[in-house]
This record gives structure tokens, sequence and C-alpha cells, in this order.
């Protein structure tokens, strides 16, 4: 069964950088597209990027749009996520998951529409001074 892991999180300042990581294992990443969802303390998940599986169409929601990145290194199964000019309001746990379905901008946030299996532990990311 497949599984992610994901790393990379930390505290900094506003306007400071991160790069998460997910590191997939025991299933064929290079054929599924992948997202990253966080979620704030007291909030529900939020979907906030999008990539499909050959790495050439990306999505993300329009509070991350010109600061986050999304890619991906099919051939070290790994996702990775780029965060540029961090806000307070990025706080949260970062997971990276498998949708069900492609989406075509505007993608899901329920649990319900990823895989699952493909549910790490998650990566915290505190945005504060």
């Amino acid at each position: 069964e497949g599984q992610v892991v994901e790393s990379g999180g930390g505290l900094v300042q506003p306007g400071g950088s991160l790069r998460l990581s997910c590191a997939a294992s025991g299933f064929d990443f290079s054929i599924y597209a992948m997202s990253w969802l966080r979620q704030a303390p007291g909030k529900e998940l939020e979907w906030v990027a999008y990539i499909n599986a050959g790495g050439s169409i990306t999505y993300f929601v329009d509070s991350v749009q010109g600061r986050f990145t999304i890619s991906r290194d099919n051939a070290r199964n790994t996702l990775y996520l780029q965060l540029d000019s961090l806000k307070t309001e990025d706080t949260g746990k970062y997971y990276c998951a498998i949708p069900k379905r492609h989406c075509f901008g505007d993608c899901p946030s329920r649990r319900d529409d990823y895989y699952p299996w493909g549910w790490g532990q998650g990566t915290q990311v505190t945005v504060s001074s």
C-alpha cells in the first residue's frame, strides 16, 4: 500500500520562505496527480495546490497564487511545495494527498476526495514574528 511522508516545515517570520517535500513510496507516483492541502488550528481542511502527473499543469488557491510553487520529481518519487512571501495566515499543518479525480482549477478540500491510503502525518508551518 502507498505511503507519503511530508517534511520541511518549521517556524519562519512573515516574508520568509520554506520548501516542503513529500516523499512517496509503495505506489506508482508518476501516474498520479498530487495536491497539497493545509489545515489551520480550528479551521477546516483547505486545498492549496495541485499538479498533474507529468508536472505540466498546476493550480493554486487564490490566496497563495504567485507566492507558492508546486513541483515534482517523478524520478525521485517526490513532490515539493515552495512557499515564499509567507504570511501569518499561511500557518497550519500541510499535507500532500492523492486526488481521486483530476481537477481544473478549483480543487476539492474534502478528505473524501483523496485516496485514504495517501495521507501522511503532515508537516507544521508556523509563520510568526
